[in-house]
């Protein structure tokens, strides 16, 4: 299981007004990438260094996310994304490893949380890789 950090400039983003986390008026988007985040210092998607967007992997992708509260409870959900190599490896990569998630809205391209795999990966043609969030993408109380 993939390990989630939240980048520390995600709530301060959320408080100006930069990233919005109800409606539909934000896209939020999967990148796949090679540099560890840096929670305290990566702020947007410039910050990261993506694979390359060929075989397979577009560059990002729509995570088509909701939130909804209960209480003083707010609940981010995503639908799962599935990329599937052909050409060869999955963005031309063998390196791999950690899957962020930006407002695509904001004009900066603001990074939200990663998720570390924990070890390089290849994605070979034909093979896929998913990114599954499960029941939440994250919860703030």
């Amino acid at each position: 299981m993939a390990t989630y950090t939240k980048y520390d400039t995600f709530i301060e983003n959320l408080c100006n007004k930069l990233i919005d986390a109800f409606g539909t008026t934000d896209t939020w988007r999967a990148v796949i990438h090679t540099d560890a985040p840096a929670p305290t210092t990566d702020n947007v998607l410039g910050d990261l260094t993506q694979i390359s967007s060929v075989n397979g992997y577009p560059g990002t992708n729509d995570i088509g996310f909701n939130s909804s509260r209960s209480g003083s409870t707010v609940t981010a959900t995503a639908t799962d994304v599935v990329w599937t190599a052909s050409g060869g490896n999955l963005g031309n990569s063998t390196t791999g490893r950690y899957f962020s998630i930006y407002d695509d809205t904001s004009a900066a391209d603001n990074l939200l949380c990663s998720f570390d795999y924990g070890a390089t990966f290849t994605v070979a043609t034909g093979e896929t890789m998913t990114l599954d969030f499960g029941a939440s993408l994250w919860t703030m109380t």
